[in-house]
């Protein structure tokens, strides 16, 4: 009796062993279907940020930065922040920026989460509003590497559009 219940315990763990391991691949599929269609859409892929169900892609391409379904014009955005807690750590402004809304830091209400962890968040604004590019709380750096991925590249594009203002404006 002994040998036959532990032959259906090894036969349920082989079944759910399989189960999961069919899960895992069909998620790996989805997410390389996501993105195979992204680089069909002529976007890089920054950061794959995880969300409540499944990973949301921050993306670019030639005039835009894409967070999931959400686009934000490059040439719109007047400055990025790194946000740790809802206060900010980091900045890059525009030279384009109204200097009294430039200089006003993003700040976001902080909302506890029980256990002490750092909360990693990019505010990216443009005159339109601001969008608050959510990395997470996760532990051993890895929201922290996504908020820096994420800010680098906002950050390389306002440098970049602020080197070609300035020479529009020097020449």
């Amino acid at each position: 009796m002994r040998d036959v219940i532990a032959g259906v315990i090894a036969v349920a763990l082989l079944l759910m062993a399989a189960s999961l391991a069919t899960t895992l691949q069909g998620f790996r599929r989805r997410r390389q279907r996501a993105h195979e269609a992204e680089r069909a859409l002529g976007r890089r892929l920054i950061a794959e940020i995880p969300a409540a169900d499944d990973l949301v892609l921050f993306t670019a391409d030639a005039t835009c930065f894409h967070y999931g379904d959400r686009a934000i014009e490059k040439d719109a955005i007047v400055a990025v922040r790194v946000l740790i807690n809802g206060s900010p750590i980091a900045a890059s402004v525009s030279r384009r920026a109204d200097p009294r809304t430039a200089s006003a830091a993003t700040s976001v209400e902080d909302r506890p989460d029980g256990i002490a962890r750092d909360r990693w968040d990019v505010a990216i604004e443009t005159a339109a509003g601001t969008t608050l590019v959510e990395c997470g709380a996760i532990r051993e750096r890895v929201s922290q590497e996504l908020a820096r991925a994420v800010f680098d590249a906002v950050k390389a594009e306002l440098e970049l559009r602020n080197a070609t203002a300035t020479q529009r404006h020097g020449a």
